[in-house]
């Protein structure tokens, strides 16, 4: 059975990995469309075509590889300065540039003249490279909105799910008592598993965190109010003082692990699904945009660590880049793990969701060949002939992309050895969930 499961989250993974792709390229589509920019392919994968159609001007395919896709738009760059598209050069740089050039027009059909992607105003070029990524964010935040708040996220809570025996210092990492420990206090106060803790010393409490707080803060006698059988019953405890975990700003156990002094009251919390408010999910989905926006600014500085989990033996951090191999196998790994469906589900959405977010922070980089690369060239365009009407220069013409060609080259290089790097710490040493 946990086979069956593992192969079911790698297969539904593959799948939302292949609707995420066509959703993006499909914004490039319906926006090229919108503006009368013809588009004569429109292709989910890489490789060799698996199956495709073609209606109207257009073909729609999958290929045999889910890394990408792409769609193909008629002049995607204006042609060189003597008007030519295609010409020859014993430089290989500007072979390159030659090559991207006639490339663009290669499908070009009488009539197409007024529906090249180059001739489009600035503005209209950026709303279709830009209708890419931005779909991406849609789906992550359609995603997870609706599972945060239609299901939500296994949350600590306030029910007691087990209790303790005796005070044990928390970086000892032992369960067993040993003769000459303190009794624990919830015990002694006769605090049961399935009880619910609803007041803290007269104080009502809702949420983990408040109670978690409040309890760390305490010391010496305190009441503890708790619902049993349906009735509120108001318990005496004498908390002690014990070494716990380290709390961050955010409630979660600090990382690297530390140990504080605090007040011990010695039970173990329960937990359940909540739903998120639609508040709860704001703030929940801008922390993920925040955490996405410096994982891509600090990977750079994590190659060397993935390159000696690769090849050396470097241990493989929890936040260490995965790629799409990884990712399957992770959610494999959710899929057959001990907990309800609607936990596992709401897990599979989430990774779905940080692909997408992924997706959309990368492609906006303002680097070619990413469309983040040709937002940026129409942005300078439109820059440029603004400038020029301003002090009634000549107008300089559309920026030539196809001149940063052997930029792009160099970037889709870089990009190819990290998804490569990626690839094989993936397989040789993959990121397990914990």
């Amino acid at each position: 059975m946990t086979i069956l499961l593992t192969v079911l989250g790698i297969a539904l993974f593959a799948l939302g990995l292949l609707v995420s792709i066509a959703w993006h390229e499909l914004g490039h589509l319906s926006t090229a469309k919108l503006f009368g920019i013809r588009v004569p392919q429109y292709m989910v994968g890489f490789g060799p075509t698996i199956w495709s159609r073609k209606k109207g001007e257009t073909e729609y395919g999958i290929k045999a590889i889910p890394a990408g896709g792409y769609i193909r738009m008629i002049g995607m760059f204006p042609p060189g300065k003597d008007g030519r598209i295609e010409a020859r050069s014993t430089s290989p740089w500007r072979s390159m540039i030659e090559d991207a050039r006639e490339a663009s027009f290669e499908e070009l059909a009488p009539g197409d003249e007024d529906r090249l992607f180059y001739t489009r105003k600035p503005w209209k070029r950026v709303i279709v490279m830009f209708a890419g990524p931005f779909m991406n964010l849609i789906l992550a935040v359609v995603l997870f909105f609706g599972s945060a708040m239609a299901i939500g996220f296994e949350t600590q809570t306030t029910k007691v799910a087990g209790v303790t025996t005796c005070v044990i210092d928390q970086s000892e990492k032992r369960d067993a008592c040993k003769p000459g420990d303190r009794p624990s206090p919830a015990k002694a106060a006769g605090l049961l598993k399935g009880d619910r803790i609803v007041a803290f010393n007269g104080q009502p409490v809702s949420d983990w965190n408040t109670l978690s707080d409040r309890i760390r803060a305490t010391t010496g006698p305190a009441t503890v109010t708790v619902q049993r059988d349906g009735k509120d019953l108001v318990l005496h405890a004498n908390l002690l003082e014990n070494k716990v975990l380290k709390k961050d700003a955010d409630g979660r156990v600090a990382q690297p692990l530390q140990y504080v002094s605090a007040g011990y009251l010695g039970f173990e919390s329960g937990r359940e699904v909540v739903p998120l408010t639609f508040g709860e999910s704001v703030d929940r989905m801008s922390e993920q945009l925040q955490a996405g926006v410096q994982s891509v600014i600090a990977l750079p500085g994590k190659i060397p660590a993935l390159w000696d989990a690769a090849f050396g033996d470097g241990e493989r951090k929890q936040d260490s880049p995965v790629g799409v191999v990884g990712a399957a196998r992770i959610s494999g790994e959710l899929m057959s793990v001990e907990a309800p469906p609607q936990t596992r589900l709401v897990f599979f959405l989430q990774l779905v969701v940080m692909f997408n977010v992924s997706l959309f922070l990368f492609n906006m980089l303002p680097l070619l060949p990413l469309d983040g690369g040709h937002i940026a060239g129409a942005l300078w365009e439109s820059i440029r002939r603004h400038t020029a009407r301003i002090f009634r220069r000549p107008d300089p013409g559309p920026f030539d992309v196809a001149k940063l060609m052997p930029v792009a080259y160099v970037v889709a290089g870089v990009f190819v050895c990290f998804t490569l790097l990626v690839l094989v710490a993936d397989v040789v040493n993959p990121v397990k969930i914990t």
